[in-house]
């Protein structure tokens, strides 16, 4: 495949693997980005910045496509300093691709135009696309209700986003929510956006090491499985519907406060729960789409089968025009 993205970033297809915190970490972005996408890892999963170089050496030495750093800068949460400290390492090891996420990138944009990473950053809404548009990214990455993590705040669909933003912006822009498979790869396509970013389906997959009891659990899920947290932060989070987020839900109605609600959110302490089987008591960060998910497969065989799909969905799709 060959459009604006695909030439920006020097990918075969215009699939970008979402960043998902502890994760979505060097094996999974290798996998994605040896395939012909765009494997991503986040930043923010790393204590220091020298875990996070060890993390990129690791990548490089086992890839030489392109790969992506995220950059969460959610103002409740990260610390600028460390944030920077973090651009320092993306810099000196001379990332191809970043995204940034979480609140305006204003200052990171002339760092990565100097030095030649291509720069892409996450919205949720077109006000912040078009904002992030006029401050000089590369690229836009869209992302609607639908989507697992976080699909801000406006509650308005992906088809609805991909299709007024691809009219409205003029740099590429990539979409995210609904997507796991070359049917809806290709109908989010047709909307007229550049690329898609894939994060539930690529948790699904054998490359993103986790207990056997999380991988069982996701799967369970349905499409009405899952439920919006964190609204009360003003910083929405998609997570399944489990005894974790009815326990986050409650306390946010009797006015839980940032400093109350941190330790029961902790990014660590999730994975930690993961990685331990107890999935109750962890954010499952996954988008209504799992309820379209039904096995765990190699990043290989779900990179293949977007692309089959899509290729497939396009004959059906041409056969109807005569």
């Amino acid at each position: 495949m060959k459009n604006r993205i695909t030439e920006l970033l020097n990918i075969e297809y215009p699939i970008i693997q979402g960043a998902m915190q502890y994760l979505s970490r060097s094996e999974l972005a290798i996998a994605v980005s040896n395939a012909g996408g765009l494997g991503t890892i986040p930043a923010m999963t790393f204590r220091t910045p020298e875990e996070l170089r060890e993390e990129i050496q690791t990548i490089k030495k086992h890839t030489n496509k392109p790969f992506a750093v995220n950059i969460s800068m959610l103002p409740e949460v990260v610390i600028n300093e460390l944030t920077m400290k973090f651009v320092e390492v993306i810099i000196e090891e001379k990332v191809p691709v970043v995204e940034t996420s979480g609140r305006s990138p204003q200052e990171l944009v002339p760092l990565f135009k100097e030095n030649n990473i291509k720069h892409i950053h996450k919205v949720s809404s077109i006000r912040h696309a078009k904002k992030a548009q006029e401050l000089g990214v590369d690229a836009v990455t869209i992302v609607g209700f639908e989507c697992g993590g976080h699909p801000g705040m406006d509650d308005v669909s992906s088809s609805i986003l991909f299709a007024k933003a691809s009219e409205e912006l003029t740099i590429p822009v990539i979409g995210g929510g609904g997507i796991c498979d070359g049917k809806s790869f290709y109908g989010a396509m047709s909307l007229g956006i550049d690329g898609v970013v894939i994060g539930t389906r690529f948790l699904m997959s054998e490359e993103v090491k986790t207990s056997e009891v999380y991988h069982k659990t996701v799967l369970e899920l349905n499409e009405n499985d899952t439920t919006l947290i964190l609204r009360s932060l003003n910083n929405a989070m998609r997570v399944a519907d489990n005894k974790q987020a009815e326990k986050i839900l409650k306390m946010e109605e009797e006015n839980a406060g940032l400093s109350e609600l941190l330790p029961i959110i902790s990014g660590i302490k999730t994975y930690q729960a993961i990685l331990s089987g107890d999935t109750d008591n962890a954010q499952l960060v996954v988008g209504q789409n799992i309820g379209r998910i039904h096995s765990v497969e190699s990043v290989e065989d779900i990179m293949s089968e977007l692309v089959s799909g899509f290729n497939k969905q396009h004959s059906k799709m041409t056969s109807l025009v005569k």
